[in-house]
Parts: structure tokens; C-alpha cells; sequence
């Protein structure tokens, strides 16, 4: 969801940094870029100092940064360049789409809602509906057992490392988009394509790469 269905890096890291002043962390934003795909409760266990945690919780802080996400982004949310026509594309063919992520599913019914697609998923899958999230590939397999699909049937799109390393390690071929990460850095992991944005990709190019 999160570099995939809507470009929202900057928002993320704005949001960061309201979070981090309002608990009193310093942190450089180089360090969050290694995370982005990962789970809120990772990355907090990871960013967050350890009496901060156990004084607050690692739940209640990846709610609160979120809840701040989503005010700065409700304003000026847009989906990713060519996503509602390729999706409208996949519908007219019948191809079915699900959601799979790491961010919780307050985030991913957000982005669904203020973009106005939700109607193009049947199903959708969040980080804190899992036991693991990316790069387990957990949250794959349970997105293509919602949609009645094996793995080797299905295609994701993502744009971090651990999701594409989650999607190879579920089986599934992987469509890596060059919004949050270069596309030279893309070129170093397993994706099997690599796109600017949807206007990249048609039906027909998404099938014959199941197909290969």
C-alpha cells in the first residue's frame, strides 16, 4: 500500500518527525528508510527508546504515529500516477486485486476510503491482522488464500525491500515500483519488473509475467 497505491514517503517522514518531537527523540531519517516495509511494531521497537516503550507500548505509539499520518495526509491524499485506470482495467478483465500490508488497518481502510478504491479490492490484509509481517511472507499468502488464488497465480506490486523479499519468499512474482527507492537500487533485489508507476504496466504485460 504505502509507495503503492499512494506516494506518500514524504508524508511518512513528516509524520515521523511531529512523532518524534512530541516524545523528545532525536533520530536522523536516514536511519528509517532500512525500515519502510516493515511492521509498526518493529519499527518502533527498533526507533523508539527503550522507556518510552515499555512506559507507553509499542501498540499505543504505532497509533499514535498514525493518527498523525493521517491528519497531515487527509488534506492532499491522491492515488499513485495511472493506479484508478489500471485498476479499472483489471476489473473490466476480471482480475481480482487484494490489499497486503504491513501498516494497520486503520491505514489501509484510509487510503482506501480518501482515494475512492476500495471498491476495486476483495479483500485486504494489514500488519496488525498478521502474526509476522514483511518480509514474512505471511501477509502474502493470507492476501492470495482471501482471494481464492495460490501464490504462483498472483502478482504483487511493492516498492521497499522487505516487501518484495515477503512476496519471493510467498512464491509470487513481484512488480517493484521506483517511488520510495531508486530505480538502480530496485535493480540490486529479486523484483522480477521494475516500473515508475502504473502508467508502466498494462493487463496484458501483468499476465504474461504470471505466465512466464
Amino acid at each position: 500500500m504505502d509507495g503503492v497505491l499512494v506516494n506518500n514517503l514524504d508524508i511518512h517522514r513528516q509524520a515521523f518527525a511531529e512523532f518524534f518531537r512530541r516524545y523528545g527523540v532525536e533520530r536522523p531519517f536516514e536511519n528509517l528508510s532500512r525500515l519502510f516495509g516493515k511492521g509498526n511494531d518493529d519499527i518502533m521497537g527498533e526507533l523508539m527508546p527503550r522507556d518510552i516503550v515499555e512506559r507507553v507500548g509499542i501498540r499505543e505509539l504505532g497509533n499514535h504515529k498514525e493518527a498523525i499520518y493521517r491528519e497531515i495526509y487527509a488534506p492532499i491524499i491522491k492515488p499513485q500516477e495511472g493506479l484508478v485506470s489500471f485498476l479499472a482495467a483489471c476489473e473490466r478483465v476480471g482480475l481480482r486485486c487484494a490489499v497486503g500490508s504491513s501498516g494497520y488497518r486503520a491505514n489501509v481502510d484510509f487510503v482506501l476510503d480518501k482515494c475512492n478504491i476500495g471498491r476495486y479490492f476483495a479483500a485486504a490484509v494489514a500488519g496488525d491482522e498478521v502474526t509476522r509481517c514483511k518480509p514474512d511472507p505471511e501477509i502474502y499468502l493470507t492476501a492470495a488464500a482471501k482471494l481464492g488464488l495460490k501464490p504462483n497465480e498472483c502478482v504483487v506490486f511493492e516498492d521497499a525491500e522487505a516487501g518484495i523479499e515477503a512476496a519471493k519468499r510467498a512464491g509470487i512474482k513481484v512488480v517493484a515500483l521506483a517511488t520510495t527507492f531508486p530505480r538502480d537500487f530496485l535493480e540490486s533485489t529479486d523484483a522480477d519488473m521494475i516500473i515508475s508507476d502504473f502508467r508502466d504496466i498494462t493487463v496484458d504485460a501483468l499476465r504474461q509475467l504470471v505466465e512466464a
